[in-house]
């Protein structure tokens, strides 16, 4: 077995999924994780993005300099971005990324160059080697590109490998690491679209729409995505948690809580705001989790923005949630709008579980609700005898908890 094999059966026994994105170099590298068994379990999806239209679709904009430290990072971060979305599982997925300029068929007047960069969810490392040119031909350089490529990878998969790049004494790697700001500060700077917070208290980056397939054997086939309990919980109490309870029996799903950090007619939570009330969820005893469920930050004030982050789940609402979801003047006061709204949330596969609410000391439910002609398939009431519970965060606020 040759070294460069060796390390990429380590890469492809860690449990980390990459997008590798090349252009001008670095292409060999896709051939040597290919051409080892495995590379099902490490690669999501190869890229070389060799026109510049295809350069501008990746990375969003006309790089100032195709060859550059920042279009290597830029390549990386849609390269994450895309790896979140291809995986299946929670794997951890690393953006890899190479842009180039080697020997060709006609003399280049500047360096020869290759500037590499590894985006995770935590950090991006950036490699930039400026070539000892007229030392090696196109495929000496290209071998030398591509095991950079390899080690970069290596080193973002946590593989301890001593792979011998071939460099010269006047090739020295520049090697940079930042580390990106909190979860929760790149969700609020709208660097990504969900952060998920777990019952043990950790948040992971979840940029990708989540919708898993939950349906267990034996079910009635209602399967897609998760139950979602929206709510600002400024506090979460009794009755969020009895109504997750009962929408996970009545579903079969399991239910995610979810807290928007934007607001249609307030300014974004700050964050020490939304770390007390996620705070509320999770706890630890004796080394078991004992938080109340997940809970997903979003960038997503309104349903239909919310579908999009979880298509084909069912989201669970009160009867006051309800009356504004259908109101116009909740959408500039044009009907057509709401209409809209409600199917395009139809179309992403999403329905709403309806539970009752006391207002003015009177219980209401969804049977009294003039839903829209045609859309009364979209809504499921909760029975008032399954569900009752006749307290609002509001009310805790004022009494002071």
């Amino acid at each position: 077995m040759s070294e460069i094999e060796d390390v990429i059966v380590k890469i492809h026994a860690t449990p980390h999924k990459s997008v590798l994105v090349a252009a001008g170099a670095g292409s060999s590298a896709m051939s040597w994780l290919l051409g080892v068994s495995g590379a099902s379990r490490t690669l999501l999806e190869t890229l070389v993005p060799y026109g510049r239209f295809s350069m501008i679709d990746l990375v969003g904009q006309e790089p100032a300099q195709y060859v550059s430290p920042e279009n290597a990072r830029d390549m990386a971060r849609a390269a994450y971005r895309r790896g979140l979305a291809l995986r299946e599982d929670d794997s951890p997925v690393v953006g890899l990324a190479c842009t180039a300029t080697i020997a060709t068929d006609r003399p280049k007047r500047g360096d020869h160059r290759a500037c590499i960069a590894a985006w995770d969810d935590t950090r991006v490392t950036a490699y930039n080697l400026t070539l000892d040119k007229g030392h090696r031909d196109r495929v000496g350089e290209e071998e030398v590109v591509s095991r950079l490529v390899i080690h970069a990878m290596a080193q973002a998969f946590g593989v301890a490998a001593d792979l011998n790049l071939g460099l010269t004494e006047v090739e020295r790697p520049e090697i940079i690491t930042r580390h990106h700001p909190g979860p929760v500060q790149r969700l609020l700077s709208g660097e990504v679209n969900t952060v998920l917070a777990h019952p043990d208290g950790r948040l992971t980056v979840r940029d990708e729409p989540l919708a898993p397939n939950l349906a267990q054997d034996g079910d009635d086939g209602d399967s897609g995505g998760f139950a979602v309990l929206p709510g600002s919980f400024s506090p979460l109490h009794y009755g969020h948690e009895e109504l997750a309870r009962i929408a996970g029996e009545m579903l079969g799903r399991e239910v995610v809580y979810e807290l928007s950090v934007l607001n249609v007619d307030k300014p974004p939570l700050e964050e020490s705001e939304i770390m007390r009330r996620v705070g509320q969820f999770s706890g630890k005893d004796a080394g078991r989790d004992v938080g109340k469920g997940k809970v997903a930050l979003t960038r997503a004030p309104t349903f239909r923005t919310k579908a999009d982050r979880f298509p084909g789940s069912v989201f669970v609402i009160g009867w006051d949630t309800l009356t504004r979801l259908i109101d116009p003047k909740y959408y500039g006061g044009e009907e057509a709008a709401m209409l809209t709204a409600l199917a395009e949330i139809w179309a992403l596969g999403c329905r709403f579980l309806v539970a009752g609410r006391a207002s003015g000391g009177v219980f209401h439910t969804l049977d009294e609700v003039a839903i829209p002609q045609g859309f009364r398939l979209l809504f499921q009431a909760i029975p008032e005898n399954s569900f009752r519970a006749d307290i609002s965060s509001t009310e805790l606020r004022e009494r002071g908890g």
